[in-house]
């Protein structure tokens, strides 16, 4: 599979690694940033219906 067939998260995915890599971030500098990217991205999905284990 090509990285043009590839489902969107995955090209995403690729995107925010060059991103990190080409400026040089320091991976876990970037794992505690993903972790607040991570909550606010939560903090805006719906919340999901009462019963639901998600």
């Amino acid at each position: 599979m090509s990285l043009e067939d590839a489902p969107q998260e995955i090209k995403l995915a690729v995107d925010l690694i060059y991103l990190l890599e080409s400026n040089d971030i320091d991976p876990a500098m970037a794992l505690r940033a993903l972790a607040i990217v991570e909550q606010d991205l939560r903090r805006k999905l719906p919340d999901p219906p009462a019963g639901d284990p998600t």
